[in-house]
């Protein structure tokens, strides 16, 4: 059997979703093993579900169940219920109310932007929420144009956003490029996420290949779970995919089923294993009323 199809197995017989073993059931992995099952053509139900029971009065989905705030999740979860809807479309819409309510926040979290400043070496006035990083701002921007906002004036300023954060030679940080006068790294993870939300962008700026790139020199046998799949899952976004991918995902997969069955990184590597050919880089459904 394909390791894909163990891990997709393993995934659909979940009914509780963490980041490993004993942590306190979480929103992502919950979002990401909706994500996962749908690329599989397999149905997701149950996490669907748990999702809806997590999203608050305001609209917003919390990180666990104790944690409420931040609502960074609510994109994750927005993206999952839009997909589900999106492949159940001959079956009813089960999740229009969840999805738009947490548009709805999405759209309406903001900040107060900060002025220019000599000691960050990015633009300080594009901002959602506080400080706005890569990841949230990535999850948000591929929430928003899952349920047909590509060109709202908020998707738009977070693309802007994210492209601004792209590190000189390419990759880019959590969220800063230089602090006090030094360039921070790159992180795999944060710059492969970036990839995945700049997919289908017409921008010509030549980070965007550097990322690429950097990405592309980086990818081994050493690199992380979550930082292979999120890098592997960007490339694919750009029609970029290592020749390595298919042996570095099994090898990955094998570990984790192992030593750590984590709703979390299993995910991650069976949305990987699909290339480009998975819900999130996929047609947006039609624009929520």
């Amino acid at each position: 059997m394909d390791w894909s199809e163990t891990v997709v197995g393993w995934l659909a017989a979940q009914k509780s979703w963490a980041y490993h073993g004993d942590a306190p059931l979480a929103s992502e992995p919950a979002a990401l093993t909706v994500m996962a099952l749908l690329a599989h053509r397999r149905r997701a139900t149950s996490a669907l579900d748990w999702l809806v029971d997590r999203q608050q009065a305001d609209g917003s989905v919390g990180v666990t169940l104790e944690q409420t705030t931040p609502g960074w999740t609510t994109a994750q979860a927005v993206l999952a219920w839009a997909l589900a809807d999106r492949q159940a479309s001959g079956e009813g819409l089960r999740y229009v109310t969840a999805t738009a309510r947490g548009t709805a926040w999405l759209l309406g979290a903001r900040g107060v932007p900060l002025e220019r400043n000599e000691q960050l070496g990015h633009d300080s006035t594009l901002i959602e929420g506080t400080h706005s990083w890569i990841e949230p701002t990535a999850w948000a921007v591929l929430a928003l144009k899952a349920v047909g906002l590509r060109q709202h004036a908020r998707t738009r300023e977070a693309v802007r956003l994210l492209v601004d954060r792209l590190l000189p030679e390419g990759g880019c940080n959590f969220g800063n490029t230089f602090v006090l006068g030094q360039q921070l790294l790159p992180h795999m993870q944060s710059s492969g996420i970036c990839l995945l939300a700049l997919a289908g962008e017409k921008i010509d700026d030549p980070r965007i290949d550097r990322t690429a790139e950097y990405l592309e020199r980086q990818i081994s046998r050493r690199t992380a779970t979550a930082s292979l799949s999120y890098s592997l899952l960007g490339l694919a976004a750009h029609d970029r995919q290592p020749t390595t991918a298919g042996p570095l995902l099994a090898a990955a997969a094998e570990r984790m089923l192992v030593r750590d069955r984590s709703a979390h990184k299993l995910s991650l590597l069976a949305l990987a294993a699909k290339g480009a050919d998975h819900p999130l880089t996929t047609p947006t459904v039609e624009r929520l009323p």
